[in-house]
């Protein structure tokens, strides 16, 4: 089994929905581009990404959406190192259709009571949904780390939410430890770095906005 000396996260850049949430009222989630600002987001993290992987190849998994592939252009990579495969499981919490700014904004309030891990959006997906799909795309990850050849590093260009369940995911997170982080900002990038003893571990934790709740399992 050739396991990646680092897995590599990164949250696409800033979209025209991270700054006018009326777009949302009449373009598909999926469809929204970079603005410049996330353009220039994207090109930043593009040159620490190449200082990382140097002439070495890489893995890249994309989520499908339009600002996850242009954020991935922007990155610059050699084509002649990297692999790309889109991979749908990476894809943003589906909210389900066009939506309702009003609506909308009531609903974040309601998750934001309930729970981010198991409000469900009437029309689309909770946490948990989410975190199910993002544990399937990893039983195919390690699936591909069986072929001996297997590039020493992976990519995964996809959104907030889905870096946190997938940390989550495979260090065992909690969901109290999951609900008190923060998504990181756009453009911000995470990484699993294989140490000597075999075990993967966070380059630097995710930002946290309160504690843990004291209940559920602690150890």
């Amino acid at each position: 089994m050739a396991r990646p000396r680092r897995i590599v996260l990164v949250r696409h850049g800033e979209s025209t929905g991270n700054v006018d949430d009326t777009v949302y009222e009449r373009e598909p989630d999926h469809a929204l581009a970079l603005t410049e600002q996330g353009r220039a987001q994207a090109e930043e993290t593009g040159k620490a990404l190449r200082e990382v992987f140097g002439s070495e190849p890489v893995s890249v998994y994309v989520s499908p959406y339009r600002r996850t592939h242009e954020t991935l252009q922007a990155f610059n990579l050699d084509p002649g190192l990297i692999r790309i495969r889109e991979e749908p499981r990476l894809r943003e919490q589906d909210w389900g259709n066009w939506q309702d700014r009003d609506d909308v904004r009531l609903q974040k309030a309601y998750r934001d009571a309930y729970g981010h891990f198991f409000y469900r959006f009437a029309q689309g997906e909770s946490g948990a949904d989410v975190y199910d799909r993002v544990g399937g795309f990893l039983e195919s990850l390690f699936r591909s780390f069986e072929d001996p050849d297997h590039p020493p590093n992976v990519l995964l260009v996809t959104h907030g939410l889905a870096m946190r369940l997938f940390c989550m995911r495979w260090f065992h997170w909690t969901v109290a430890e999951f609900e008190s982080l923060s998504n990181p900002g756009n453009g911000e990038m995470r990484m699993l770095v294989l140490g000597e003893d075999g075990k993967y571990r966070l380059d630097r934790p995710f930002e946290r906005w309160r504690e843990p709740e004291p209940y559920g399992i602690t150890g």
